[in-house]
């Protein structure tokens, strides 16, 4: 049964990472299209654009990666360890760093929500970088509890 839910949850976390490559191929040049039609004046917005979106989804995919190392962890019987709570570590640094570079491209939602007279633009572009947020949040209370877990695991091992 154990195995069934992984296999799921792997299965999910890759058709996770699907959508963001379309997004990558489709939407990201026409938003730094975008980008370089709202500011005539300075060419170089739209590589800006290429550049933070794209460098964002190295720690995206890389963080997929680490729940899935966490997932075959739980296959192994490892999930009360060391191993478990580096890979939620690296999943907080990765979430935080996704939404530090999403912010860099938060005055361009700004330009263009004033270009526009569509200030709820503003709310699109925070959606990334506060959903990355609570994703970091969720790993460091997850990282924290299973320190205490695996602390606990540790005793009850002593006491023997």
């Amino acid at each position: 049964m154990k195995q069934v839910t992984t296999l799921f949850l792997k299965l999910a976390v890759i058709f996770i990472g699907i959508p963001v490559v379309a997004l990558c191929i489709f939407f990201v040049p026409e938003l730094a299209n975008v980008a370089a039609e709202i500011d005539m004046n300075h060419s170089y917005i739209k590589y800006l654009v290429y550049i933070v979106f794209y460098t964002a989804t190295i720690p995206f995919y890389f963080a997929l990666y680490q729940a899935i190392k966490i997932l075959s962890y739980i296959d192994k019987n490892k999930a009360f360890s060391e191993l478990s709570v580096m890979a939620l570590k690296k999943i907080k640094y990765c979430a935080i760093s996704i939404s530090c570079l999403h912010l860099l491209i938060l005055p361009l939602f700004y330009l263009y929500a004033d270009k526009d007279d569509a200030p709820g633009v503003i709310f699109v572009g925070l959606v990334v970088p506060f959903a990355s947020m609570v994703i970091a949040v969720f790993a460091a209370v997850l990282q924290k509890l299973l320190e205490e877990a695996i602390e606990i695991k540790t005793e009850n091992e002593l006491t023997v």
